[in-house]
C-alpha cells in the first residue's frame, strides 16, 4: 500500500517554501498526502528556531508522535529546518524514536535518509553545513495552483543580535537571474498568476555576483513576462533599500504597491544594540520615498519589544515611529533570549511584566494606526485575487456566502459574490463598504468579474494531484494565495 505523510511546519515564509518542497520529495517518491483525521506512516517537522520556546514546543509534539509511532508499527518521524541544524546533536538523545535528523542545507536528502532508516532500523542524522544544491532544483507540491514562492536567495551576510538564521541558514546565495525567471514562466505557463519572491534580505540580491541594481532589475524582468498579474517580495533590509528599487516597483505594473519591511525599533540607541545598520530617520525617509511614487502603497513591519536595555524613552521612540509611519499591519514580538544569538548575552534583560506591558501598548497602538488607515479604504474601488475559501469564518461567513481575497496592496478582503461565478485565482473588482483593524469588507455586488487562466487551473485540478520537477507542481490548494506576510518574519526574534 502507498505510504501516507503529513509536513508540519513552524517558521517563517522560507520553512513554507521548503515544506512544499519536501511534500514534492515525497510524493515524487511515492508517498500519498495522509486523510485528514487518519495518521500517516511518516511525520516531518520542519522545524523553527526563532520563535519563543520553539525547542518545547518541539519536544512536545514529538512526544505526542511517539504514542503514535507506538500503537503504528513502521512509522517514522523526521525533524528537519533550523532547530534540527542548531541541535542536530541533541534530538535524538531528548527524543530516540526519531528516525531521521536532516538540517536546511540538504532537504533533498529526506527520502533517502527515510530509507536508511528503515534499512539499518536505527535514526539517520545528516546536516551539512552549506549548501550544495540549491533548493528551487528539487520537486515541489505547492499549496496554491495560482500563486506561488520563488527563492531568488537564501542566507544572510546580517549579523543582527538577536538573530540565529545566519548561523543556521549560512551565507547569502544567489540564484542566477535567468533561472528565476524561468522558473516564473514555467510557473505561469501552469496557471500561476502571483509570485513572492524569496530572500532572507530580498533586495541585497545580487550581492554574490556584484551588482547593486541586481534586484530592480529582476523586478523589472518581471513586468515583462507575459500572464504574470502580480509581483510581490518580502522581506527587504531598510539599510539596502535603494531608490532604483523604488522606481522598479512604481513603473512595473504587476510589482504590487506593497511594502513589508522591519523596523524592530525606533529607537536609534536599541537599533545599534540589535546591529542594525540603519538608523530611524533613514527607515522613515525610505517611507516618504516609497509614497511619493505610490501614494496608495501599504506598509507593514515587523517590530520588537523588551530589546536587552531598551528604556521607557527607548519604548516611546518606537511608539512614535509608529505613528509617522502609519504601518497597515505589524507584527509585534516581545522579546526573548535565544541561546547562540549575541544578545542572549547582553547585561539589564528586562522583567517579563515590563515587557508585556510595552507589548499591550504597541499592539493597541498598531490596531489603533491599521483601523485608520483601512478606514481611509471604505468607499474605494479595489481589484481582488481571490482566495480558495473564505478567511472570515463564522457564522456571518456562511449566512453571507462571502469569499475572501487579497487588493493590489495585499490587504484582506472579505465579498460577497453576488450572482457571479466566482473561482479561486479569478480576479474580482469591487467596492469596499466597511474597514476593520484587519481587514477589509465589501457587501455590495461586484462590479467585474474576471475568469482567469489561474481559475481554470484551479477549477481542472480540483481533486487531482501532480508533481513536476523544478517548481512546477500542482496540488489541490489549501491556501489560495501566499499569506500576506510570513508567519514568522524571516528575522523575527520569537
Amino acid at each position: 500500500m502507498t505510504k501516507t505523510y503529513e509536513v508540519r511546519t513552524y517558521g517563517c515564509q522560507m520553512n513554507v517554501h521548503d515544506s512544499e518542497r519536501l511534500s514534492g520529495l515525497l510524493e515524487t517518491a511515492g508517498y500519498a498526502a495522509a486523510p485528514s483525521g487518519e495518521t500517516p506512516d511518516l511525520v516531518v517537522f520542519n522545524t523553527c528556531a526563532v520563535r519563543e520556546n520553539a525547542d518545547n514546543k518541539l519536544y512536545g509534539n514529538l512526544g505526542h508522535v511517539a504514542s503514535l509511532k507506538a500503537k503504528k508499527p513502521g512509522m517514522q518521524v523526521a525533524v528537519g529546518g533550523c532547530l534540527a541544524q542548531k541541535d542536530k546533536d541533541t534530538i535524538t538523545t531528548r527524543a530516540p524514536w526519531v528516525d531521521v535528523v536532516f538540517g536546511t542545507h540538504n532537504i533533498g536528502s529526506l527520502p533517502v535518509l527515510l530509507e536508511r532508516a528503515r534499512i539499518a532500523e536505527e535514526s539517520q542524522v545528516e546536516i551539512l553545513e552549506s549548501l550544495e544544491v540549491f533548493p528551487s532544483t528539487l520537486p515541489t507540491k505547492r499549496d496554491s495552483v495560482f500563486a506561488a514562492w520563488v527563492s531568488i536567495s537564501v542566507g544572510c551576510n546580517n549579523t543582527c543580535t538577536f538573530c540565529i538564521v545566519p548561523a543556521l541558514r549560512g551565507k547569502e546565495r544567489d540564484r542566477r537571474p535567468g533561472d528565476i525567471l524561468a522558473e516564473i514562466e514555467a510557473l505561469v505557463a501552469e496557471g500561476v498568476v502571483e509570485v513572492t519572491l524569496l530572500g532572507q534580505n530580498v533586495n541585497s540580491y545580487g550581492v554574490e555576483f556584484g551588482d547593486r541594481e541586481a534586484f530592480s532589475k529582476l523586478l523589472r524582468a518581471c513586468g515583462q513576462i507575459e500572464g504574470l498579474e502580480r509581483v510581490r517580495f518580502t522581506s527587504p533590509h531598510p539599510a539596502a533599500f535603494s531608490d532604483d528599487v523604488i522606481a522598479a516597483m512604481a513603473e512595473t505594473p504587476n510589482v504590487m504597491p506593497q511594502l513589508h519591511m522591519p523596523l524592530q525599533s525606533g529607537s536609534d540607541r536599541i537599533l545599534k544594540a540589535m546591529r542594525r545598520s540603519y538608523r530611524k530617520e533613514r527607515f522613515l525617509g525610505i517611507l516618504d520615498r516609497v509614497r511619493a511614487a505610490m501614494p496608495e502603497a501599504s506598509i507593514t513591519t515587523d517590530i520588537i519589544v523588551g530589546f536587552p536595555g531598551e528604556t521607557e524613552e527607548d519604548f516611546l521612540e518606537t511608539m512614535d515611529v509608529v505613528r509617522k509611519a502609519r504601518f497597515t499591519s505589524a507584527f509585534t514580538f516581545q522579546y526573548s533570549q535565544r541561546p547562540g544569538t549575541p544578545a542572549a548575552d547582553l547585561p539589564d534583560q528586562l522583567p517579563k511584566a515590563v515587557v508585556q506591558e510595552r507589548y499591550e501598548r504597541l499592539a493597541a497602538l498598531v490596531s489603533e494606526v491599521a483601523w485608520s488607515e483601512n478606514q481611509r479604504l471604505e468607499g474605494r474601488v479595489v481589484e481582488l485575487l481571490v482566495s480558495d475559501q473564505s478567511q472570515a469564518g463564522g457564522r456571518k461567513d456562511a449566512e453571507t456566502h462571502r469569499m475572501s481575497g487579497r487588493a493590489r496592496d495585499n490587504r484582506l478582503v472579505h465579498f460577497v459574490p453576488g450572482g457571479h461565478a466566482v473561482r479561486p485565482g479569478d480576479l474580482v473588482v469591487t467596492t469596499v463598504t466597511k474597514a476593520s483593524p484587519h481587514h477589509l469588507v465589501a457587501d455590495g455586488e461586484p462590479i467585474e468579474v474576471r475568469r482567469t487562466r489561474a481559475g481554470d487551473a484551479w477549477e481542472a485540478r480540483q481533486g487531482r494531484t501532480s508533481v513536476t520537477p523544478g517548481s512546477v507542481g500542482l496540488g489541490m490548494p489549501s491556501v489560495g494565495v501566499p499569506a500576506p506576510l510570513p508567519p514568522a518574519p524571516a528575522c523575527a526574534p520569537a
